[in-house]
Formats: structure tokens, sequence, C-alpha cells
């Protein structure tokens, strides 16, 4: 979200001073310091931002009618946060106010990550929330600094609607309109969710002498999706060894039944590989990261920052290994979708050029 200095200031100052008074207890959720900057925001600045050129933060959507009895008591905690961080530094509306609040940033917020994906913060960009999903997007969202940039990924004609996508793209069908609805309350109705066209390709089983029956394969993605939903539970409390055993024990489980390529079994090697890499062993999070490479390309759409981000990883894992010439390639390939996704000026390509000079 664009602000002006004087509003920058005005919020620095706010969550300087609520540090200063909690110390080593400050500890407000994402959501409830960014909505705190927002209300600030609404206070110092008199003009619209350059991310509310059409639309107002207050205007925005919060599907507030939808919202379930879990996502309510969430939101009832950060408000209770907000009051307990923020209350004497800052001037907040009444409790029905601030519940849409929370409910406008929790359906309308961009995920701000890092050029590997590691998760940085929140944001909100009214303008941009305005622009309608697909799960075969025109354009891709990507972020300098403060602002939101949009850029197409494919050819586009004057009157051709502006399309963007809320969601990871890995997945099947149902598991992608599952997601939008829990978290945007809609069904995407676009031309891939009618026909499937890919979800055989992205649920795809080992080839067997018998064929495997449909009972057994329903099974499996009913076991994958439970599995995919504990890691994420557990994630904060088991230990790094014990997760990698789990994820190791659910690829073996499923392998017996689906294919490499099979999205479920990509996404736990992904979660491996991201242990592994926690864990400091660049050899296994290699070998994770090469099956994985080789799916991405062929599942993801193009110019996706999830295949750039795993070049990444993989190109800066080789080069660690003084695996140069693979490395190299690795992150030359990465460069070539981050130059269209985030534009050649980009200080994520500046930083990435010289990188590679210095090898």
């Amino acid at each position: 979200m664009l602000l002006h200095e004087k509003a920058d200031w005005a919020m620095h100052k706010l969550e300087c001073s609520a540090m200063t008074a909690f110390g080593e207890n400050w500890c407000p959720s994402e959501m409830a310091r960014l909505v705190a900057r927002i209300l600030a925001k609404k206070k110092t600045q008199k003009e619209r931002s350059a991310s509310e050129k059409i639309l107002l933060i207050e205007d925005i959507q919060s599907h507030e009618e939808d919202v379930d009895n879990e996502k309510r008591e969430m939101t009832e905690l950060d408000v209770a946060g907000l009051h307990r961080y923020f209350s004497k530094h800052l001037d907040l509306p009444d409790h029905k106010d601030l519940l849409t609040v929370f409910s406008q940033v929790a359906c309308n917020g961009f995920t701000i990550e890092d050029d590997e994906l590691s998760h940085m913060g929140t944001a909100i960009y009214p303008d941009v929330a305005l622009i309608n999903h697909s799960c075969l997007p025109s354009v891709i969202v990507t972020y300098n600094g403060t602002s939101a940039e949009i850029r197409a990924v494919k050819d586009m004609k004057p009157g051709d609607e502006v399309l963007i996508s809320y969601i990871d793209l890995l997945y099947p069908t149902d598991d992608r309109n599952n997601r939008l609805r829990e978290s945007y309350y809609f069904t995407c109705e676009c031309q891939e969710c009618k026909s499937k066209s890919k979800d055989k390709v992205k649920l795809k089983v080992r080839k067997q002498s018998d064929p495997i029956e449909q009972d057994v394969i329903n099974n499996m993605v009913r076991y994958a999706r439970k599995t995919i939903r504990e890691f994420r539970a557990l994630k904060t409390v088991k230990t790094p060894s014990e997760l990698l055993e789990m994820c190791e024990q659910s690829l073996e489980e499923m392998g017996a039944i689906f294919d490499d390529s099979n999205v479920y079994m990509l996404h736990m090697m992904y979660q491996a590989m991201g242990v592994c890499l926690y864990m400091q062993d660049p050899d296994r999070a290699i070998a994770y990261g090469e099956k994985i490479i080789k799916f991405y390309n062929k599942l993801y759409p193009p110019y996706s920052l999830n295949v750039s981000s795993l070049y990444l990883k993989l190109g800066r894992l080789y080069m660690l290994m003084d695996r140069h010439s693979v490395g190299i390639s690795a992150l030359k390939k990465a460069m070539a979708i981050m130059e269209v996704a985030h534009g050649k000026d980009h200080f994520y390509l500046k930083e990435l050029r010289k990188e590679m000079a210095q090898k």
C-alpha cells in the first residue's frame, strides 16, 4: 500500500510507541498490525493514496455475512489484540466497524513474498483487489517496495479482461474451488474449471498391469488431503526430524498409487525440501528439488513465480555445493521468468545479476 511521507511517519511513530510500551511482550498478529496501519492512515492522509485511485479501502467488499464461526472467533482475537497493543496510541472505531475492517482485509489482502516465495507480510491494494480471479490468469501481481505492479503473462488484445489468480494453481479443480470458497466466497467458472482438462494429469496414478480401481484412487486422494492438512497444523509443533519423517511416510504411502508427477506427491516433496533446507541438508534438498522442478514446468502456467522461486532455490544450492555450471543454468531459468513477472529493472533482478557475476 503506497503511503505519503507524513502518513508513513505517523505509522512508524505508532508502532515504535507500542513496541516500546510492550517490550518483549509485543506480539500483535500480522492482521492486527495491518489494520492499525490502515486506521492510522485514515487519520493522517487526507487524499487518496496511489493504490486507491479507483476504490477506497473503506469501500471494498467485506463478505461479513459469509464468515463462519471459526473465522469470526479468529477475527475477535485479532480485534482484542488490536485493542491491547494499539488502543493507547490510536483512536479505534467501535467493535462493529472493526469487524468490518478485519473482514475487508481478510478477503482482499495480498501476501507479500520474497523472490523465493518466503512470507514477508500482508498488504492491501484496493484498486488491484478489483481484478477478478481466473485459473487461467492473463496478468501477474508482483511487488516493488510498497507498490503492487501488474504485468501481462500472455498475449492480450484491447478489451480483454485483466485476470489474476488468487490462489496456487498447482492443484486440481475441486481443491482450487474449495480454497476459493473458503477464502473468497465464490466458485470459479473459468474455462479450466468447467473443462477440468488438466485434472487427469495433475492426479496421475502409477501404471500397473491391472488398472487401479477408482475407489482406491479416491481413498488415496482423501488420505493426501488429510495429510496436507495435518502437516500444516503440525508445522510449528513437531521437530524438523519428525516433519521430515511425516513427509517420507506419506510419500511412500501415496507412491504406491500416485505417480511422482501427482500434485499431492509434489506438495509433500516440496515440504520435505523445505525441512531439509531448514536442517541444512543441501544434498537431500537438491534431490527433492530436482524431482519437483521436472513437473512444475508442465503443471504451472507460463511465468509462474512458483517455478522461478524453485529454480532460484536450486541454483543457490548448486552454487553452495560448488556446482557452478548447473547453478548458473538454474539461475538463468529463474531470471527468464522473473524478467517478465517482475520487470527487468526490479531490485530482485539487479541483485540476482550481481549474485551470478560474483560466482
